[in-house]
């Protein structure tokens, strides 16, 4: 099915991998697991946020901005990718973070200062809340700031993963592989409503299985019906006549455990397991968290031997650092 394609800025790698993870199947006892390795991206150590910012940047690009401002958590996978985005697009960037200012910046923190960006801190505002009110402080000293969204995840960041679905079925073909599942974290809702309507406009038949990272989702509506609107919205921005329902949002919100950002020891384990048999490391924040969601699905037999996984890798390995007290 044809869809209309959106202003794009190259600034990553793709195709990245796909590749199996023999080794973690056997110890698992379970089904065949391949891994979408987003950690390769290329840009600022990787991550899926740089196919969401290509989009980004380039609509920014298109409308003449001179900065991006975005908010996030202290250790924001997005925002550092965010950060480097902008270097590598000529454009200055101010970040807007949850806490305050540590003695000693490490993990993503670390780049987000050597990238040069400019941040705002916000205490207990995590979620760029006070982007509005900077954004109109920045026009005010001549500035021509574009706001990117939390996390990406707006129609231009979603379409970003209609066209990584696209990109999933045509290295699936080239490996005459297929798969019954694909897993990954979901936070914001942009990459599971571009997987939505990525798997229709390939006409895919895969579960889609979306891991809860953080129970504190703000709206006056659910998570899923903000995935649903936001698939919804996606298609129409698109060009494409597809059937979406409530029903196709599969989030599965019974892994936050302590909340965004606490590590538990199902993060732990999950992190280590993944190490220790595939050389291949997970965040503690994104993807340790949706493969403990993995592990136990596999275990509890929702997903049988008979079965093929994609476990979708986001990226976010700086962030290991700076929780190496949580991990040891």
């Amino acid at each position: 099915m044809k869809y209309k394609k959106l202003p794009r800025h190259p600034l990553g790698f793709f195709p990245t991998p796909i590749v199996e993870a023999k080794r973690l199947s056997a110890h698992l006892n379970g089904p065949r697991i391949f891994i979408k390795r987003d950690d390769h991206t290329g840009l600022a150590f990787g991550g899926n946020k740089t196919r969401k910012l290509e989009y980004l940047i380039g609509d920014a690009l298109l409308h003449g901005c001179d900065t991006v401002i975005t908010g996030g958590a202290a250790q924001s996978n997005h925002c550092r990718q965010t950060a480097a985005a902008a270097v590598a697009s000529g454009l200055k960037c101010h970040l807007v973070l949850g806490g305050k200012a540590p003695k000693t910046p490490s993990g993503n923190l670390l780049l987000d200062y050597l990238f040069g960006a400019e941040i705002h801190w916000t205490g207990i505002l995590r979620k760029g809340e006070k982007i509005p009110e900077i954004s109109q402080d920045l026009m005010t000293q001549g500035k021509k700031p574009y706001i990117v969204p939390y996390g990406g995840s707006n129609i231009i960041g979603a379409a970003a993963f209609v066209e990584a679905t696209r990109e999933v079925c045509i290295q699936l073909e080239n490996l005459e592989e297929s798969v019954s599942h694909i897993v990954f974290p979901s936070s914001s809702g942009g990459t599971q409503a571009g997987l939505i309507v990525g798997k229709r406009i390939c006409d895919q038949d895969f579960n889609l299985i979306g891991i809860d990272i953080d129970k504190d989702h703000s709206g006056d509506s659910s998570y899923q019906e903000h995935i649903f609107k936001l698939a919804k919205a996606t298609a129409e921005a698109l060009e494409v006549e597809i059937d979406i329902q409530l029903s196709d949002i599969n989030i599965r919100s019974e892994y936050v455990g302590g909340g965004y950002g606490v590590v538990g020891e199902a993060e732990r384990y999950a992190i280590k397991i993944v190490a220790e048999t595939e050389g291949i490391l997970l965040d503690p924040v994104y993807t340790g968290r949706a493969m403990a969601g993995l592990i136990d699905i596999i275990k509890s037999g929702e997903v049988s031997r008979n079965d093929t996984v994609l476990f979708w890798h986001t990226g976010g390995t700086p962030a290991l650092f700076a929780y190496a007290q949580d991990l040891i």
